[in-house]
């Protein structure tokens, strides 16, 4: 039979590339003869012939074979293989599972775990856990065959990062009578640790403990791991020391995870108090133990400390410095923005032999971007190529914040580009990084075609994402644009953290739309996410922005309920409220109830207390806390010293500004005479300055142009123009804050056409006028009585390339209503509208109040409703019913 066999295949085989011939009785033979002849080959090991046999794979006939030649391994896998090279067929779930356990049984451990490598690529798009393990246990029970492939897939799983279903197979091996070897749950604890899921860890140790399974040094080190990377490193200590008392020989590697838990938290003597217990075990540290040492040192800003130890290192002579040593001392540089001492450590790396590498790469870019150098930064990802390294995505999204950071979005739009000329694909993390540069450059048209592209690319926005364009849109002052894409955001899901509520509450209270902010923050409340102190913070201090601090104290009163107290920031914003609503008796009180919760100001605290007691005209009380603030270490700053200096210039009291302006820049073109200080906390204030100018670094201009601004604000126009007069004999560069400040004093003070020659002398000096600059010609002109050229000068605007703002209208609806020309203003106010500028509070009380004057009352409380409904009503009567 066999023979006669034989001998009809011979023709076939021959011909194979002619007329396709099959021998008849092969479409004669029915099912069960079909397996059986399959089975026979496959036995006799003739795969030639099996390979020339003509039928259909179907999982049916697959598994059936399986079945029948479950006892005879080799066969079953030459059938496995067979159809897995079918063009139309692949092995279902279910044959896998038997060929797995037919191999496993045979002790064919590596064909099993490749099989195995392939069932686990099947489920990660197809098959739930259950799914999976219901089948494997199916296939146990019905061939009663050994479980370890139980304990195989479990390794399989855990080692290919799915440890949802590692953890689901660990779960139910017992109800299989197997017990999980320690390699495997070695292999599940690590990589549980790995992706972060250290409590699950934790827990499935204390399983591993319960099913009497005796942990090694391998688990231990997991573990304590695992209890460092939660910041229980106290627990992780204990932990070493259960196990040291238990008998275990604990080595290098746990105790080196113990360091770096210690090492993350910056804390040096628990980390060397680990070294003193090797030493004591006689455990030898290597470069490992001593470059978490150093990181420790580098957390803590203790850099020298840190260098110390590389160069004990190289000291030790079986310890063996390597380029991980020297990348960690030269991270902790860059850090600290000590770029100078980060490329002496770089150039002693290179000049020992050892090579750079991309980690030390990404740390000096980080470094240059940090300190705002990127060009630097830049030159560091062009050598890259020179020491035979690929930059990778980090290397690109740290450059592109870099440019981002300094306004250069170009430059980040050009990198991005490179990036996949380079083999590096966007991640959403590079996207983001650009959508927050756009942003914040107000190149919000840019950032939406990103946002598109974004998506058009199959990349979907994360949370982030999300929250840059909300703040892009917040930025541009669009409310409505704002509110579709949060509704999106709450479509998407991505309201589970605090982060994009309070991006929006944030968002909507800059815009003073409070409102709007609280019916968010209720809306979190409502979802079951609790709010932080940041969303309060966010809350209490949009309230103090518009001077509402009565509402500011209300939120505040909330946190505490819920036993989140105030930080300093909060009470620093509510400083600045309470000046700002001239309710100051509360700031004793807020700053005694800081001192009586353990916070102590820091300088933006001093600094909302000088501005505040300055704008009262209280310099007493504000320069008792600039010493005090001095006093305790505080450096003055910019904002400071600017604000005493305008403040007494605004009191008309130039000599006492010109003293203070002299120390800061060391120039004065009005000599003042010592004598002529008229108070010893101003002497005090200055002989500070002494040595506090050094740390302050101001630019001479910045200080110059706070100078004529004070004398502008004391109403002496004459003397700004000589103290400007002097200062360009002394090579003064006036800018556009320069003129426009002038501009406005002198056109304030009727002197409109020296305020138009001001305007042509900036032209002169290729200065472009903005529209803040014409917004004070017109009102100079209006004041004037001059309507008709202010009219004419506000349609030349765009001539200028200008757009009218809302202070631009309501200036000249302001000087036609006080002309009593009521039509001419309405004509104003409707064209302001037409532009989709809405009309403010300052605008309807102009209107309204030269309604009242005419006698028109019907009209005036027309418009008054009218402003009403457009929601115009923030102090509505006290601002309205003062000019009537």
């Amino acid at each position: 039979m066999l023979r006669r066999y034989c001998f009809h295949r011979r023709p076939l085989h021959v011909s194979r590339t002619g007329l396709h011939w099959k021998p008849r009785d092969e479409y004669k033979l029915t099912r069960p003869e079909l397996l059986d002849r399959i089975s026979r080959l496959l036995v006799l090991q003739r795969y030639d012939a099996l390979n020339n046999l003509s039928f259909e794979f179907s999982d049916q006939l697959l598994n059936t074979v399986l079945r029948k030649l479950k006892l005879n391994p080799n066969a079953c896998l030459e059938f496995f293989k067979l159809a897995s090279k079918q063009q139309k067929f692949r092995p279902n779930l279910k044959s896998y599972c038997i060929i797995v356990h037919i191999l496993s049984r045979a002790r064919m451990y590596d064909q099993t775990r490749a099989y195995l490598n392939e069932l686990v690529a099947l489920c990660k798009s197809n098959y739930p856990a259950f799914v999976v393990w219901n089948e494997l246990v199916r296939v146990y029970r019905e061939f009663t065959f050994s479980p370890t492939v139980f304990d195989m897939i479990l390794k399989v799983f855990a080692e290919q990062g799915m440890t949802k279903y590692a953890l689901h197979v660990f779960d139910n091996m017992g109800k299989c009578g197997r017990v999980p070897s320690l390699r495997s749950c070695n292999s599940l604890l690590s990589n549980l640790v790995r992706s972060g899921e250290c409590h699950t860890a934790l827990l499935v140790y204390e399983q591993i403990v319960r099913l009497g399974i005796v942990p090694d040094v391998y688990t231990c080190s997991i573990v304590v791991r695992a209890y460092c990377k939660e910041g229980r490193v106290s627990r992780a200590a204990e932990f070493v020391k259960e196990m040291d008392s238990s008998g275990f020989e604990l080595n290098v590697v746990t105790y080196n995870s113990l360091i770096d838990g210690y090492a993350g938290l910056g804390e040096v003597e628990g980390a060397k108090s680990v070294l003193r217990l090797m030493s004591e075990r006689e455990i030898k540290r290597n470069v490992v133990s001593c470059t978490l040492l150093m990181k420790a040192y580098c957390k803590q800003g203790k850099m020298e400390e840190a260098e110390e130890v590389l160069r004990g290192i190289k000291e030790e002579e079986p310890v063996v410095v390597d380029e991980c040593a020297y990348g960690v001392l030269l991270d902790g540089y860059c850090k600290a923005g000590r770029m100078d001492d980060a490329i002496r450590i770089h150039d002693e790396l290179l000049r020992i032999g050892l090579k750079m590498n991309t980690i030390i790469c990404n740390s000096l870019i980080n470094g240059y971007c940090k300190l705002g150098q990127v060009r630097e930064a830049e030159g560091v990802l062009k050598h890259m190529r020179s020491w035979n390294l690929k930059p990778d995505p980090y290397s690109y999204n740290t450059l592109m914040d870099g440019y981002c950071r300094k306004g250069q979005t170009s430059e980040a739009l050009k990198l991005f580009d490179e990036m996949p000329q380079g083999g590096i694909r966007h991640s959403v993390v590079t996207y983001n990084t650009l959508l927050k540069g756009l942003c914040q450059a107000n190149a919000f048209d840019d950032a939406l075609h990103l946002w598109h592209l974004m998506l058009k690319r199959g990349l979907a926005p994360d949370e982030v994402s999300y929250c840059s364009l909300l703040d892009g849109f917040f930025k541009k002052e669009d409310l409505d644009g704002a509110i579709t894409l949060w509704k999106d955001t709450l479509t998407k899901g991505f309201t589970k953290s605090r982060f994009a509520f309070n991006t929006m509450i944030n968002g909507l209270c800059k815009m003073g739309k409070l409102v709007e902010a609280e019916e968010i923050f209720d809306k979190m409340k409502e979802l079951g996410y609790l709010p932080d102190e940041i969303t309060y913070r966010t809350l209490s201090d949009g309230y103090c922005k518009v001077g509402n601090v009565e509402e500011a104290f209300r939120v505040k009163t909330l946190m505490e309920g819920q036993a989140i107290f105030p930080s300093i920031e909060m009470y620093n914003s509510l400083i600045s409220g309470v000046f700002m609503s001239r309710n100051i008796s509360k700031v004793m009180n807020l700053l005694a109830e800081m001192q009586t919760r353990g916070l102590s100001p820091n300088t933006v605290t001093y600094g909302a207390l000088i501005s505040g007691w300055c704008n009262e005209g209280m310099l007493d009380k504000a320069f008792s806390s600039y010493f005090e603030m001095i006093d305790k270490g505080f450096d003055t700053n910019l904002i400071i010293c600017s604000k005493f200096i305008s403040t007494l210039y605004r009191l008309g009291r130039i000599d006492e500004a010109s003293i203070l302006l002299q120390k800061l820049v060391h120039y004065d073109p009005f000599p003042v005479q010592k004598g002529d200080i008229t108070q010893r906390e101003i002497q005090k204030f200055a002989d500070s300055l002494d040595e506090s100018a050094k740390s302050v670094c101001l630019p001479n201009n910045v200080l110059y142009n706070i100078a004529i601004f004070g004398i502008c604000k004391s109403g002496k126009v004459g003397d700004a123009r000589k103290f400007l007069s002097a200062l360009l004999l002394s090579g003064f560069s006036p800018d556009n804050f320069t003129y426009c400040t002038l501009i406005h004093a002198t056109a304030a003070a009727g002197n409109v056409n020296e305020a138009f020659s001001l305007r042509d002398e900036m032209l002169r000096r290729n200065l472009v006028p903005n529209i803040t600059t014409y917004n004070a010609l017109i009102n100079g002109l209006c004041k004037a009585g001059e309507l008709d050229r202010a009219q004419r000068l506000f349609h030349k605007l765009c001539e200028k390339g200008l757009a009218p703002n809302a202070v631009t209208y309501n200036i000249l609806i302001d000087g036609y209503c006080r002309t009593g020309n009521t039509v001419e203003a309405f004509k104003f106010k409707d064209k302001m509208i037409l532009e989709g500028i809405g009309p403010s509070i300052i605008t309807y009380s102009a209107l309204i109040n030269s309604l009242y004057k005419q006698g028109n009352m019907e009209e005036s409380v027309k418009l008054l409703s009218q402003m009403i409904k457009a929601g115009v009503q923030q102090n509505l009567v006290s601002y309205v019913l003062q000019f009537s």
